[in-house]
C-alpha cells in the first residue's frame, strides 16, 4: 500500500474543457465523447475529505464491470476503457436529479431515511412510515427516492416521485422509464450482491439522455462510492444484538465522522490513519467479492501511467 500523500489528487491532463466534480475530472477529447478520469478524491457530506490510494482504480473498474453486467437492462454511456482510472464516454444531457434506491431503512447523513425517521419525521419522500421501526431493517420492498443535484443550497434536496414531475424535472414519460429501470439495476444488484455474501443496501443511479433522446445508464454503478453494502451472513445476528452493520463501502467513513459530531457543516474533523486505511481495505475487499476477481493495483504516480495509456489509445 503506497502512502496517502501519493494518492492520485487530480488530473492536469493536456485536454480541451476540463471540469472537475467531487470524485471525478471530464474532458472532451473529441467531439460527442466525454473522458472520465477517476481521481482517487473520497466525499461524504458533499465535501471532498481526501484521497486514498486506489480508490479510483476500484470505482471505475466496478462500475465497468456492473455497466456490462446490465446491459441488458438499459443501455450506458461506455465506448471505452483506455486506463485503469479511465473511461471514454458517450456525451449526454444528465438528467437534473439523482435516483437512490433504498431496499432499508438507514443512513447518517441529512437526506437518509433513518435520520430523518430519527427526527420524528413519518412521511419521508412522500412514503408513510410506520411507527417502532428499528435503524438497519429492510423495508417491505425497494423505494425510489429522488433528490435534485446541488439545489439552492448546493446540497442535495429531497423530492417525491410525484415531484419529478409536477415541478418539471422529467416529463411523466421520462420518469416511469427511470424508474422501471432503476427498481430492475437495484433487483439485478441485490442478487448479485447475495451471491458475493454481501447485502446491497441502497445506491443512487444516475441518467441522461442522447442526441437521439435515448436514455442511458451514467457515471457509476454499484461502487462502494454510490451504494451501501452489508456483510450478509452476520446481518441478522447484530441487528438482534443492535450493532451496526458489517459494511464495505463509504458509510464507514460517514460514521467515524458522525461520531464526531459532523455532519457536513464547518471545519472538517481529523480521522485517525488507521480509519483510512480501513477503508481501501474494504472498497478493495468489496470489488474482490462482487466480481469475484483479485484487485490488481495499477502503477503510481498514476497521472504518468493515465498519460502513456491514453497516447496509446490516439486520445492524446
Amino acid at each position: 500500500m503506497i502512502s496517502r500523500n501519493a494518492a492520485f489528487r487530480e488530473s492536469n491532463l493536456p485536454l480541451p474543457s476540463k471540469q472537475t466534480g467531487k470524485v471525478r475530472d471530464w474532458y472532451s477529447p473529441e467531439a460527442g465523447k466525454r473522458l472520465i478520469v477517476t481521481t482517487d478524491r473520497i466525499s461524504a457530506f458533499d465535501r471532498v475529505l481526501t484521497a486514498l490510494p486506489y480508490k479510483g482504480q476500484v470505482l471505475n473498474q466496478l462500475s465497468l464491470w456492473w455497466f456490462e453486467n446490465t446491459k441488458d437492462i438499459i443501455k450506458n454511456h461506455i465506448i471505452s476503457c483506455p486506463d485503469p482510472n479511465c473511461i471514454l464516454v458517450t456525451e449526454v444531457k444528465p438528467l437534473p436529479i439523482e435516483v437512490i434506491v433504498r431496499g432499508y431503512i438507514t443512513g447518517v447523513t441529512s437526506t437518509a431515511l433513518w435520520y430523518r425517521y430519527s427526527l420524528g419525521e413519518r412521511n419521508i419522500y412522500g412514503y408513510d412510515f410506520p411507527e417502532g421501526l428499528t435503524k438497519n431493517q429492510a423495508l417491505p420492498k425497494p423505494i425510489i427516492t429522488p433528490t435534485t443535484k446541488g439545489g439552492p443550497t448546493g446540497h442535495d434536496e429531497r423530492l417525491t416521485c410525484d415531484e419529478v414531475v409536477s415541478q418539471g424535472y422529467l416529463s411523466k414519460e421520462q420518469w416511469n422509464s427511470v424508474q422501471k429501470a432503476a427498481l430492475a439495476l437495484f433487483e439485478r444488484g441485490q442478487k448479485s450482491a447475495k451471491e458475493a455474501g454481501l447485502i446491497l443496501v441502497d445506491t443512487k443511479y444516475e441518467f441522461g439522455v442522447d442526441k437521439d433522446n435515448n436514455i442511458l445508464l451514467i457515471d457509476e454503478v454499484h461502487t462502494p462510492d454510490s451504494s451501501r453494502y452489508w456483510k450478509l451472513d452476520t446481518y441478522e445476528q447484530r441487528l438482534k444484538e443492535g450493532k451496526e452493520p458489517e459494511n464495505f463501502d463509504k458509510e464507514f467513513v460517514r460514521m467515524a465522522y458522525a461520531a464526531k459530531g459532523y455532519r457536513g457543516d464547518g471545519e472538517i474533523p481529523e480521522l485517525d490513519e488507521d480509519v483510512w486505511n480501513e477503508a481501501i481495505q474494504l472498497y478493495i475487499t468489496a470489488y474482490e467479492k462482487l466480481t469475484k476477481s483479485k484487485f490488481v493495483p495499477g502503477e503510481y504516480p498514476a497521472e504518468e501511467r493515465i498519460a502513456k495509456n491514453l497516447k496509446k489509445a490516439g486520445l492524446m
